[in-house]
């Protein structure tokens, strides 16, 4: 399936599960459907299951939003404490949109347990999700939950009462190594044979293209950690150091920073090679284009690309927004140094060259996840591989051929659909869930004057009085004369 079907599906309404090769483009798609929803006025939540993922959609971990933390299973006393939470009651009551990216990664009782609460805050347990739109993104073949005998978020019971429709993308925008993509559908289709080893190890220590070094990636932190301190330290030339800048609620910019590949405290020097960890497709580069620092102009690193190119680099922001505001927000260089990087950072990347290491794999799709950043076979550089490597989980293997099977039968249903009859479920589905607004003149007299009343006023009573009466943070900072941080940062103290 195309993109462009699979974004008519999601203005339809339908609950979704995403899905594709690693560069098919689930991120980029997803993004896309979140700019619609925002654009329309209308309120999502944007979530994933590891912070990194969260970052690439502006959002934050499903655990943060939902309100479950790290927890599997809640107990009664947990799942009722968690129901009190004011603040939470509000955001997940508005939300008329769901999207959890990197599914894989999140277990079946997770998935059900937020299933669970969600339907408790919004009143309604006869519909999956409290009768929101879910989007669900991600694959299967890439890292499984943490934790041991844990199940995928498919052996959740909410995942067949969601009635997902299964779009599953095609086209291939990372990769167009013929010999390469052999290989990775090899692995995804458990048909390695002696001549997909072969071609595999002939990469075995072998140099890699163009003149940068590729990044070492490892199965574990330790090494990833040493690697990247002892290298810095080889190089004689002054170092120059970036401290992260943050605005927001600590909690959110914590959550932030954590998911953040661009570390708090920077520090590079010419001659070392660094990897961008955001987009900009403008200059250049991507979330994990290779290149090295040349200089420094004006206190900013400029980095030579693979290409070329030399591109001066600018802080970014990854922020987290919320009913259109940003709630929390930082900025960095979006670089870290690149010497080594671990296969769990890796995922979502897309590499230009990469010194891998599976001699360590531990688990099944981590070579199938270290594999495919790379853009092409004579980007990699092999050190390592057991039999762990290539090896993918069973019963990964049986649920994506449903997958793929069901994706066919909604391509075949949206082409046998009118047009007609697409536009006008895509018409009634965004008027049911856009947000009605009170522009009367009453409304505003009367908010006029209630905010010279309550002008200097940031308390406990008032902020439950508006809650109460149901006003948006945007209001109620209008209202007390108060920024919407200042009325947010008070209302999580208040939870």
């Amino acid at each position: 399936m195309q993109q462009e079907q699979a974004m008519e599906i999601l203005k339809m309404g339908h609950n979704v599960y995403l899905t594709g090769q690693p560069g098919s483009g689930k991120t980029f798609l997803l993004n896309k459907y979140i700019d619609f929803l925002k654009d329309n006025e209308v309120e999502v939540g944007v979530t994933a299951s590891t912070g990194i993922a969260a970052t690439h959609l502006n959002g934050i971990t499903i655990h943060s939003w939902s309100g479950i933390g790290v927890n599997e299973e809640l107990t009664e006393r947990e799942f009722r404490k968690i129901l009190k939470k004011k603040f939470l009651r509000k955001r997940i009551r508005k939300a008329k949109v769901l999207i959890i990216d990197e599914i894989s990664m999140l277990s079946a009782k997770q998935l059900d347990t937020i299933d669970e609460l969600i339907r408790s805050f919004k009143s309604n347990h006869f519909e999956p999700f409290g009768g929101m739109q879910v989007v669900l993104s991600g694959d299967f073949f890439q890292l499984p939950p943490v934790g041991k005998e844990v199940e995928f978020a498919t052996r959740a019971a909410v995942w067949d009462q969601l009635n997902l429709k299964i779009c599953y993308l095609t086209e291939q925008w990372r990769q167009s190594d013929d010999r390469y993509l052999k290989i990775l559908n090899d692995i995804r289709s458990d048909s390695v044979d002696t001549e997909t080893k072969k071609i595999l190890k002939s990469r075995y220590k072998s140099e890699v293209e163009g003149d940068l070094n590729p990044t070492n990636l490892y199965t574990h932190n330790v090494d990833v950690d040493q690697e990247n301190e002892e290298k810095l330290a080889e190089i004689n030339n002054k170092p120059r150091y970036f401290s992260m800048k943050s605005e927001g609620t600590k909690p959110l910019v914590n959550t932030l920073k954590k998911g953040c590949l661009a570390p708090s405290e920077l520090a590079l020097k010419e001659e070392a090679p660094v990897m961008f960890t955001k987009n900009n497709f403008d200059k250049g580069y991507v979330n994990g284009t290779l290149g090295e620092v040349v200089g420094f102009e004006e206190s900013k690193p400029v980095v030579r690309l693979q290409s070329g190119k030399s591109v001066t680099v600018k802080r970014k922001k990854w922020r987290v927004e919320q009913r259109g505001k940003t709630k929390a927000e930082i900025s960095q260089y979006p670089l870290r140094l690149a010497w080594a990087i671990t296969v769990h950072k890796s995922q979502g990347m897309s590499l230009s060259a990469a010194k891998i290491d599976l001699s360590r794999s531990f688990e099944p799709g981590m070579g199938y996840v270290a594999l495919s950043r790379v853009r092409s076979l004579d980007g990699i550089k092999l050190m390592g591989l057991n039999e762990t490597a290539l090896k993918i989980n069973p019963e990964v293997l049986d649920f994506n051929q449903e997958f793929k099977r069901k994706s066919k039968q909604v391509k075949k249903e949206m082409k046998e659909m009118p047009d007609e009859k697409i536009d006008q479920q895509q018409e009634s589905f965004l008027s049911s869930v856009k947000e009605k607004r009170d522009y009367s003149v009453e409304k505003i007299r009367e908010e006029h004057v209630n905010a010279y009343k309550e002008w200097s006023k940031l308390d406990e009573k008032s902020l439950i009085k508006y809650y109460e009466e149901g006003k948006r943070v945007k209001d109620m900072a209008r209202l007390l004369g108060r920024t919407e941080e200042e009325v947010e940062e008070h209302l999580e103290e208040l939870d």
